[in-house]
């Protein structure tokens, strides 16, 4: 039971949640007939019975991470100095945020306010931090292809030459280069090409991977629905 119980409430909310995409009626109010009126309610009131429902998940993700953390540092294991910079920040910020320190009183004060010191936190501290990850990122994803665009293979010889062409047509060094070209052959120009990289097989190839993770998806829920899947975690 403990087990089953789950599994119905997830496939019948799911299900109830699909037949309301395509039963309710924007602006009907609720009139008409009695599944009208229950996919009307549903597509009305889900919404914020969900907001309640992700109060809760971030209070047991916040709890999970204090238990998590505090058991590295108490255990003292391996890179346990970063669970106490982790406990510390997530503490400071939480009691800047919930009593909205800085900014206008009151619970009705708004926490984005630019005085508040939330937001300070964001601008000085979040920011640059994100900013500086993201440009050692940058070395990161050049060393993988590197390793990845090596002419082991025709596919990758056909990735490399992409690869090549997007980022040579995106500095003034292939801009000079495709003015040594004659007018008859302005097709081959440089930033030409890697205009046509990335509006046609790249598109392509995003549209398919999307096609993809769309089915996959409808695959995994259509399990769901139909109990195959566990909300506890099992093998799907």
């Amino acid at each position: 039971m403990k087990r089953l119980l789950p599994k119905v409430i997830t496939s019948g909310v799911g299900i109830l949640l699909i037949l309301t995409a395509f039963g309710a009626r924007p602006g009907d109010g609720g009139a008409g007939t009695w599944p009208v009126r229950v996919f009307d309610y549903v597509d009305r009131n889900f919404t914020v019975w969900f907001n309640i429902l992700a109060v809760f998940a971030f209070i047991l993700g916040g709890a999970s991470l204090l238990k998590g953390h505090m058991q590295r540092v108490m255990q003292r294991r391996p890179d346990w100095p970063y669970s106490v910079i982790t406990l510390v920040s997530f503490i400071a910020v939480l009691v800047i945020g919930l009593g909205k320190l800085g900014g206008p009183p009151g619970l009705q004060g708004e926490v984005t306010d630019p005085a508040a010191w939330l937001m300070v936190v964001f601008a000085a501290i979040y920011e640059p931090l994100m900013a500086t990850l993201f440009s050692l990122l940058a070395f990161f994803v050049a060393s993988a292809a590197y390793r990845a665009f090596r002419l082991r293979s025709r596919e990758a010889s056909v990735l490399l030459g992409a690869a090549f062409v997007v980022l040579l047509g995106r500095t003034p060094l292939g801009t000079w280069l495709s003015d040594l070209l004659p007018r008859g052959l302005s097709f081959l120009r440089i930033d030409t090409l890697s205009m046509w990289v990335m509006r046609v097989p790249n598109v392509a190839g995003q549209r398919a991977v999307l096609i993809g993770i769309a089915v996959g998806v409808a695959a995994l829920t259509l399990r769901i629905l139909a109990g195959r899947g566990s909300v506890e975690g099992d093998r799907i």
